[in-house]
């Protein structure tokens, strides 16, 4: 499994400046939140994404995120930082090509003219490709947030450590989606102690 997820994680020069979401972008994030990200979310010196704005359903206009859980930050990871200032590079070439058409909104991921993406044409030119490409099955783009959650999880990481990740307003409700992960815990967690017993 890990080595699947690791064919998918370099950008896609083809698409521009709609490269690949998932491979820039702290996992667990939800779609509309990652298509809201701007450059000044990004704290470098932290290593951490500020989550909060999303587009709205009627248009291509931002909103700000509704609930304090939901604005929140994210450590995205080395790699995902790496990728990111490999991607800032390549959409300033892309702005320059643009010329006076680039329309600037300060955005991550946007059109070849710096408009906002449409999350169903992320879905058909890139997320979907990339699924192709790596030989895996053609699922909707939150199942990589499902399975963010699901790992996280499963590794033993604190189920409110998760919940702050996803914007969750609390950790009952994380492990209420999840609950199909919590046998597998309890199991571990019992050969832990009778370990712990044994010895």
């Amino acid at each position: 499994m890990p080595k699947r997820r690791g064919r998918c994680s370099e950008p896609s020069r083809a698409t521009g400046s709609r490269r690949s979401t998932r491979s820039l972008s702290p996992p667990g994030a939800r779609e509309g939140e990652l298509l809201g990200l701007k450059w000044d979310d990004v704290d470098w010196d932290a290593g951490a994404i500020r989550i909060q704005r999303t587009p709205l359903r009627t248009g291509y206009e931002l909103a700000e995120q509704k609930t304090a859980s939901s604005r929140r930050s994210i450590p995205p990871g080395a790699a995902a930082l790496d990728a990111l200032r490999r991607h800032r590079k390549i959409q300033a070439e892309e702005r320059l090509r643009a010329g006076t058409s680039w329309d600037d909104q300060g955005l991550i991921f946007t059109t070849a003219i710096g408009t906002p993406l449409d999350a169903g044409a992320l879905l058909r030119r890139t997320h979907y490709q990339l699924l192709k490409r790596a030989g895996l099955p053609r699922v909707n783009f939150h199942a990589l947030r499902y399975t963010a959650a699901t790992l996280l999880l499963a590794a033993g990481t604190h189920s409110r450590v998760v919940a702050e990740r996803l914007g969750h307003t609390t950790p009952s409700v994380t492990l209420s989606v999840y609950r199909h992960v919590t046998p597998t815990m309890q199991r571990e967690a019992t050969a832990t102690l009778d370990a712990v017993l044994r010895a």
